[in-house]
C-alpha cells in the first residue's frame, strides 16, 4: 500500500456546531459493489493513515454491505471508531410498509446500522433524502430521541432543496429539536445548481457541506472527450447511461468549456485536473469535507494528492468564472442585486441567463 510521503490532510468543521472532520472525507458507496472487502479496507487503511478522520455511508450502499464491511475493519483496528467521525443515511432501506423518515422506519435502520457497523453510535446520521409522507415533527422528534439515547450525535440531511432544508431548520429551532449541522448534495464545477438556494440557506443557518461527487462521476478528471463515447472499465465505460453523469446528459458545450478552462489551469500549475477540482470546491463557501469516492486504492491514492493543495486567487477566480451557471434575471438575479447576504457575490453567480 502507497503509506509513505503522504499528506496529512487539515481539520475543519463541519458548519457552527458540526465536529471537527478531515478537509476530504471518504465516500464509501462502492464497497460491496464495485469494490471488493479487501480493496476497501486498504482503502480506509490508506484514507486514516493521511490523517483522514470522516467515513461517510450508507445503509442502502451495496444494500448494507458498506456498512458491514466497514464494521469488520473497525472491529479489527486498534481503538475502533475512537479517531474517527462516523457518518451513515437512513431514508430508503427499511422494510416494505416503513416510510423512511418515520418514527418506525428509522428506528429499523438505526438499530440495524449500528449492528452491520459495530458501532456504539454514529456521530453523523443523515436522512437521505425528503419524505412527503411523514411530518417534519415526526422526523426530527425521532432524531432528537436518538440523540438522546446516545445512538447518534450530530443529525443531517442529504438531497434537499432549499425551501426543503430551509422548513426543517425552522421547525427545530421553533421546537428546540436537532438542528441539522450537515448537508451533503452534488457539487461540482459542472453542478453548481445548489448555489442559486441551498448554499444560501447553509451560509444563513451555519450548516456545513459534504459534497458527493466532487469530480462529476469521473468527468472532472479529464478522461472523456465529446466525440468518442467511455468505453472499459470506468463507471460510464460500463453504464454511459448512470445517473446524474450520463455521458448525454452532460456531453454539451457548456462542459467541454469548463474542461479546457480546468486543463488549462492545472497545465499551468503542473497539477492534474482532478487535483484541481477538487481543490476549488474544498474551498467554496460552507464546504466542510467533499468525499472521494473510489473503486481502488489507487484511484484514492491519486485524489489524496490534493489533500493540501490550495488554489491560487487568480486561478479559482478563472474556474469559478468558466463554470459560472448564471441566475435567471427573475427573481434570483434582481433579488441578488438588492441583497444584503455577501454570499452570492462571493459565489461568483455574476453572469445571467
Amino acid at each position: 500500500m502507497p503509506a509513505k510521503n503522504l499528506e496529512i490532510m487539515p481539520l475543519r468543521p463541519i458548519g457552527r456546531s458540526g465536529p471537527l472532520v478531515s478537509r476530504f472525507g471518504l465516500g464509501t458507496m462502492t464497497f460491496g459493489s464495485e469494490t471488493s472487502e479487501d480493496e476497501a479496507h486498504r482503502q480506509l487503511d490508506l484514507f486514516t493513515a493521511a490523517g483522514g478522520t470522516l467515513i461517510d455511508t450508507a445503509d442502502v450502499y451495496g444494500a448494507g454491505a458498506s456498512e458491514e464491511i466497514i464494521g469488520r475493519w473497525a472491529a479489527q483496528r486498534t481503538g475502533g471508531y475512537d479517531d474517527l467521525i462516523l457518518a451513515t443515511k437512513a431514508r430508503f432501506a427499511p422494510p416494505p410498509n416503513s416510510a423512511g423518515a418515520s418514527w418506525r422506519g428509522l428506528r429499523i435502520a438505526l438499530e440495524a446500522s449500528l449492528l452491520r457497523l459495530r458501532a456504539e453510535a454514529i456521530d453523523i446520521y443523515f436522512i437521505h433524502g425528503w419524505d412527503q409522507k411523514t411530518s417534519i415533527d415526526e422526523t426530527l422528534s425521532t432524531l432528537a430521541d436518538f440523540v438522546a439515547e446516545g445512538n447518534i450525535h450530530h443529525v443531517a440531511w442529504s438531497n434537499l432543496s432549499g425551501w426543503q432544508l430551509q422548513k426543517i431548520v425552522s421547525h427545530a429551532r421553533a421546537h428546540r429539536l436537532p438542528v441539522p449541522v450537515a448537508l451533503q448534495p452534488q457539487y461540482n464545477l459542472l453542478d453548481r445548481t445548489i448555489e442559486i438556494e441551498v448554499l444560501p440557506c447553509c451560509a444563513e443557518e451555519g450548516i456545513g457541506l459534504t459534497p458527493w461527487s466532487p469530480l462529476g462521476g469521473g468527468w472532472l478528471t479529464g478522461k472523456y472527450s465529446p466525440d468518442e463515447r467511455p468505453t472499459g472499465a470506468t463507471r460510464l465505460g460500463e453504464d454511459p447511461d448512470r445517473g446524474v453523469e450520463a455521458y448525454d446528459r452532460r456531453n454539451t458545450d457548456r462542459t467541454w468549456r469548463i474542461l479546457l478552462e480546468l486543463r488549462e489551469v492545472a497545465a499551468e500549475l503542473v497539477r492534474q485536473p482532478g487535483h484541481v477540482a477538487l481543490a476549488w470546491l474544498a474551498d467554496r463557501p460552507c464546504v466542510s469535507a467533499p468525499l472521494l469516492g473510489a473503486r481502488t486504492v489507487a484511484q484514492l491514492s491519486d485524489n489524496l494528492a490534493a489533500a493540501n493543495f490550495v488554489l491560487p486567487a487568480e486561478h479559482t477566480e478563472r474556474l469559478t468564472r468558466a463554470s459560472a451557471p448564471g441566475l435567471p434575471a427573475y427573481p434570483y438575479g434582481f433579488l441578488r442585486d438588492w441583497s444584503e447576504l455577501d454570499i452570492w457575490r462571493t459565489l461568483g453567480t455574476e453572469n445571467q441567463e
